[in-house]
């Protein structure tokens, strides 16, 4: 029986050998004038068996030691795609009699376009003069696609097949609504990774570009491919191109306080006041902190130092195998005493405090234990960028959680953590088409150069997740939605009651949030005790965060009053151009406007401070 790894082999073995015999039979006759250019195909078809082999022997020396990771497996993604295809009703006469004629239909036409077959003279044109197909997509925007009537019927009739797909998938009917809506988000998956942009021999780009640079792209891409599968990650940007503390995560400031699980980082002041109630930060352990910290233009950071904040920002170890046992009292502890140590740091009595996503999650069930033990009163404020806490409709990562999927992640965390690469592979497959299929096409099959793109650097740099809190998390929030029915869950000894929350709260949502969709964030409010903000920013769940004033992009929305439902805040919202960062300063200032002198402790690192190293620290860097 063949093992994965021959299953992969053969899968890329098959495409280079295409290519060979491909260029093989394109070998002129010898003094002819195409002779010189059939010895250069003939040399990139020698460097590109010479490269896979090198690569198939450095395997051979690593086998039993590193297994290939599960998400890129070719036999699971084969079996998911055979899956889905058995739950259709392909087999339906009449499905297959309407599929023959609408893709008659559509051949009849598409050919018609050029010349060909019983349309011939009904062509027609766009004002650029090229064939007008009925069906439009980006990913076949260039004009290569439209040049040649074989490609044009390819990319047409994937198209055509495609609708009918996800409709099947839409009309099954008998599953429940969470299956249902799994069988969907499976099918569209399938019908994204089949498209025949995703392949060099059906792609007339990568083909055309094969032949501008005689074969040297596919080189490049082939040696791209080879490279993302040692590492097990598919590559964004240039390596190399950003280095924490150097052009990533450069604003000045020193780590103040650290533990096993994570590293508090204090920034230093630009102004000569500062509000006298701290800004304590809580990023998600899923991804890095320096989101929140790209670059003197982006960050918002530096830009609320700027607004004469103190900043704090906690940055998160990633896990390895001495974390195994860490679970959600552990995070809530965690902000516990960060919130604690910021307090005593600077003799204040409380801190406004920000989660963001995951971690904003935590901040609301952090809250909730302060409040059971009395302690409410040590967060003045609390803002939350994107985060959850009803979960029965919480987007498209719903789709990854059940039964089966949660037995998964335990079988691929034995020592006690989740690879950060596997999460990675599960929010890239949420926007396939952009965050992996363009890539594929791009950088693969095309051989083009990696750019240097700060945001999507952040979002390859991974994290590890210990192994006990994901799947808690995975089954008690997303799959049983415990944290919302009160004291269901407990943590530090004290039962969670959101209700018992009477912090004033800030909540801020994207609009084209498909990682916490708006409606789920909204939620929010109908369990929160004291007074709330809404806002609902334009974007998605990273840029519509991280929307600095100076890039005047986007809006935000704000409405007066007490809206019922996230529908009725929308009907009757105002809306804004540009950042919402400035309308939530001016909340901020409305808790507390005192200020005080941005001296002592207040510079990190000063004199007869001790500090354990400068920002963006260690923790940020490890792996």
């Amino acid at each position: 029986m063949a093992t994965d790894a021959d299953l992969l082999s053969n899968v890329v073995r098959s495409q280079a050998e295409g290519l060979a015999t491909l260029f093989g039979r394109m070998v002129p006759a010898e003094g002819t004038p195409e002779a010189a250019a059939t010895v250069q195909w003939a040399e990139i078809a020698g460097r590109l068996h010479s490269i896979w082999t090198e690569f198939q022997v450095e395997q051979l020396g690593k086998a039993g030691s590193d297994k290939p990771p599960h998400f890129a497996d070719p036999a699971r993604w084969i079996a998911t795609g055979e899956a889905v295809m058995r739950q259709l009703p392909f087999a339906n006469p009449e499905v297959q009699q309407n599929l023959w004629n609408e893709g008659l239909a559509l051949a009849t036409a598409v050919f018609g376009q050029y010349g060909l077959g019983p349309d011939a003279g009904k062509r027609a044109a766009d004002a650029a003069g090229e064939p007008e197909l009925p069906r439009k997509d980006r990913r076949f925007a260039d004009p290569e696609w439209r040049r040649q009537p074989f490609f044009a019927f390819l990319h047409q009739a994937y198209l055509m097949l495609g609708e009918h797909i996800i409709g099947m998938a839409d009309a099954v009917e008998g599953l429940e609504p969470a299956r249902k809506a799994q069988l969907r988000f499976a099918t569209r998956t399938v019908v994204d990774a089949l498209s025949p942009a995703n392949f060099p021999l059906t792609n007339p780009v990568a083909l055309g570009k094969a032949a501008e640079t005689r074969g040297e792209s596919l080189v490049r891409g082939f040696e791209n491919l080879l490279d993302d599968m040692r590492k097990g990650q598919l590559t964004h940007t240039r390596p190399g191109a950003f280095v924490l503390g150097e052009n990533i995560a450069v604003t000045p400031g020193k780590v103040v306080f650290e533990t096993p699980l994570y590293q508090l980082i204090q920034y230093t002041p630009t102004t000569d006041k500062v509000l006298k109630t701290p800004l304590l930060i809580f990023p998600p352990w899923i991804n890095r902190f320096y989101i929140l910290d790209l670059n003197a233009k982006k960050s918002f950071v530096r830009w609320a130092v700027e607004q004469g904040i103190t900043v704090f920002m906690v940055s998160w170890k990633s896990a390895d195998a001495s974390m195994a046992d860490l679970a959600w009292d552990d995070y809530i502890a965690g902000q516990i005493e960060a919130i604690d140590v910021v307090r005593e740091r600077l003799g204040v009595p409380s801190v406004h405090a920000i989660g963001y996503c995951v971690a904003g999650t935590t901040l609301a069930a952090t809250l909730a234990v302060l409040a059971r033990k009395g302690q409410g009163d040590k967060v003045a404020s609390a803002t939350f960028f994107t985060a959850q806490v009803d979960f029965e409709h919480a987007g498209d990562l719903k789709n990854f959680i059940d039964d089966q999927q949660i037995e998964t992640v335990g079988r691929l965390s034995p020592d006690g953590y989740l690879d950060g690469r596997y999460l990675a592979a599960s929010f890239n497959i949420l926007r396939g088409n952009d965050l992996i299929w363009s890539y594929v096409e791009k950088n693969y099959l095309k051989g083009e150069d990696y750019p240097a793109f700060d945001l999507l650097h952040w979002n390859g740099d991974v994290t590890n997740l210990p192994a006990r809190w994901h799947l808690d998390y995975l089954r008690d929030l997303y799959r049983d939605n415990r944290l919302v029915v009160a004291d269901s869950l407990s943590a530090c000894g004290a039962p969670i009651d959101l209700h018992r929350i009477t912090t004033p709260a800030y909540i801020q949502a994207g609009r084209e949030d498909h990682i916490a969709p708006p409606a789920s964030v909204w939620k929010l409010t109908r369990y929160l005790a004291g007074p709330w903000t809404f806002l609902l920013a334009g974007s998605g769940h990273i840029a519509g965060v991280v929307n600095p004033p100076s890039s005047g992009k986007y809006q935000y929305w704000t409405a007066e009053g007490r809206s019922e439902t996230l529908d009725d805040f929308v009907a009757g919202a105002q809306e804004h151009p540009g950042s919402w960062w400035p309308h939530w300063a001016d909340w901020l200032r409305e808790r507390d406007s005192e200020e005080v002198a941005a001296r002592g402790k207040r510079k990190p690192g000063g004199r007869g401070d001790r500090v354990i190293e400068d920002a963006p620290g260690r923790y940020v860097s490890e792996r």
